[in-house]
């Protein structure tokens, strides 16, 4: 996006990688106060906000007797309120210009679910809900809001699993290969641009045909 000409702010909570040059901002998305002076921070410094890319999320994954309550409620206060509280900051901005474009980061878990992923994928199918629900609310306004739910993408979650449990997930899918941090990225770029203008309330999913 930063390529495409966009003016970028990344927030960061446990780590933060530098390498892109943007504006960065400390801070948990799911804490009230601190997602409210991270949009302030970000409207004081560009003026203000177009593009809203909720991709904040942390996992708990056991399977369902063994999950603690903290571990499902872990999950959903950053993958889901985080991303209903930076969402809430922002709209008031995105309302007043009469323009804007809000992502949100789901997962095919959201759709399909994944064993020892309850409350993974509950965040997950919350994001869908949550993203048709606010299309709607504000489509009038000229604000978009679409969600993006990737597969098996080649990060290091999947570099991590043994080679035949990437063997017997690549025979699921139809493309025979993982995708890349690049195809999400190209999709996201793609729901904030004008070619994406009249699709709202949508759920993209970037899978390589895993749940086709």
């Amino acid at each position: 996006m930063a390529q495409a000409g966009a003016k970028i702010a990344l927030n960061y909570n446990a780590s933060v990688d530098a390498a892109t040059e943007a504006m960065l901002i400390a801070g948990d998305v799911s804490d009230e106060g601190q997602a409210e002076q991270t949009i302030k921070a970000v409207v004081k410094e560009f003026g203000r906000i177009d593009i809203l890319v909720n991709n904040a999320g942390i996992n708990r994954d056991r399977l369902l007797l063994r999950m603690t309550p903290a571990d499902f409620d872990e999950v959903l206060q950053v993958n889901l309120r985080g991303a209903f509280l930076c969402t809430k900051f922002v709209m008031p901005h995105l309302i007043r210009q009469h323009y804007g474009r809000v992502i949100n980061m789901s997962s095919v878990v959201g759709l399909s679910g994944n064993p020892g992923q309850a409350n993974y994928a509950a965040a997950k199918a919350g994001l869908i809900g949550f993203t048709k629900a606010v299309a709607r609310e504000v489509a009038s306004r000229n604000v978009t809001v679409n969600a993006v739910a990737p597969g098996y993408i080649a990060t290091g979650m999947v570099e991590g699993l043994t080679e035949e449990k990437r063997k017997q997930i690549l025979e699921r899918i139809p493309m025979g290969r993982f995708g890349s941090s690049e195809d999400v990225a190209e999709t996201i770029l793609f729901l904030s641009s004008g070619g994406a203008s009249y699709l709202t309330g949508q759920v993209l999913t970037v899978d390589g045909g895993l749940i086709a």
